[in-house]
């Protein structure tokens, strides 16, 4: 099937296809979506002083804590968003390259 996009700015919200219907939620443990990514956050655990913000804000739930401290981060999930690095409020967590890291 191929839609007929020419005049798609002036579509009603109702006329667009929807994108995705996922009836199995709560499943992206089963599927590891790091490699989307070409920037990594990097974790200085010296300059980390435990708030857990980038843990709140995180959208893949990627920083891993234990014993309510930041172990590290789940690359196998993290998308590379950055959203961790931006909200830290002592700059402990810096996006790298994907290549300097996994090099």
């Amino acid at each position: 099937m191929k839609w007929d996009i020419d005049d798609v700015q002036k579509w009603p919200w109702h006329k667009h296809p929807p994108g995705l219907v996922n009836p199995d939620t709560g499943n992206s443990v089963q599927f590891n979506t790091g490699s989307w990514r070409s920037r990594r956050p990097a974790l200085d655990l010296d300059k980390c002083s435990q708030c857990l913000v980038c843990y709140i804000y995180c959208p893949e739930t990627s920083i891993q804590v234990q014993d309510r401290k930041v172990t590290g981060i789940d690359y196998d999930h993290c998308k590379g968003c950055g959203i961790c690095a931006e909200e830290c409020p002592r700059q402990a967590i810096a996006l790298e390259d994907e290549a300097v890291q996994a090099g």
